[in-house]
């Protein structure tokens, strides 16, 4: 498992196991958001797998999968949604952490400036987030 954090509230890594959790929730996070379509994974990465396990151990579990080129309006208001009724840091994953960063920006357009969460996503290595910079000022303008 590798948890990259992108804020003090917010977390990205590639794809996790049921056999991950007990780390997730000793790490302190609070919700685990789902963003990979279970037709990319075996049956053990599955999400219900996750969120048997997740649930299992107190924590919140999100599904809001999505393929790279089907991210939608409704993906960004879910993850949103989950942020907003997070009771403690999140951690969302994917394939790589890509999506669950560019979600988390658009997501949060508004509420962080564009260029510092495209800075922190960088970091981790996930630069595809820069593409958004336009929709998320555009985001951030119509949520005023």
């Amino acid at each position: 498992m590798d948890i990259r954090p992108l804020s003090d509230d917010y977390a990205v890594s590639p794809q996790i196991t049921p056999e991950d959790i007990p780390a997730i929730k000793a790490a302190g996070y609070t919700t685990v958001i789902c963003n990979r379509p279970d037709g990319e994974v075996g049956p053990e990465q599955q999400c219900a797998a996750i969120r048997a396990a997740a649930e299992a151990a107190g924590l919140r579990f999100v599904d809001n999968p999505f393929a790279g080129s089907e991210l939608s309006k409704e993906h960004v208001d879910a993850q949103g949604a989950a942020l907003d009724a997070a009771s403690g840091p999140v951690l969302a994953y994917c394939a790589s952490g890509n999506r669950s960063s560019i979600v988390w920006g658009l997501a949060r357009a508004g509420t962080l400036d564009p260029d510092t969460m495209i800075e922190a996503a960088a970091r981790h290595g996930y630069t595809q987030i820069a593409q958004f910079r336009e929709a998320m000022q555009a985001l951030a303008r119509e949520r005023g």
